[in-house]
């Protein structure tokens, strides 16, 4: 999931919404969320990584692994819209790509998982 601590959505709805998936699918998922700078102010690793450090411990107790995407350029390359936006590999290839946190993209987000898994479940 790339989001931004900037993005009420990403910390109220999609992080709480990703903590459910660690809950509800354990080992059988692999989650990363990337802090991205697109379509937000550009910060320094410096200056992001004491605000996440922050985040993660007293608010989120994050179960997952955190990349950085300075730039906002890896954003670019998968074309997101904004944040939070989803991005969802099944067996090495790009599944679906869902932006937002609403209740209508965790449910497009949690149908793409049950596909995903149902066919690595099969192979």
């Amino acid at each position: 999931m790339f989001f931004n601590l900037e993005c009420p959505g990403c910390v109220s709805r999609a992080v709480p919404f990703l903590k459910k998936l660690v809950v509800n699918y354990g080992n059988r998922l692999y989650i990363l969320m990337i802090h991205t700078s697109f379509g937000h102010k550009i910060y320094s690793r410096d200056e992001v990584l004491p605000q996440l450090l922050y985040f993660a411990e007293h608010f989120a107790a994050l179960p997952f692994s955190v990349a950085l995407d300075l730039s906002g350029e890896l954003a670019q390359s998968y074309e997101i819209l904004g944040t939070p936006h989803w991005l969802i590999f099944c067996e090495g290839k790009l599944l679906r790509s869902i932006y937002g946190s609403q209740d209508n993209a965790q449910l497009r987000l949690a149908y793409a998982l049950e596909e995903c898994l149902e066919a690595s479940a099969r192979d």
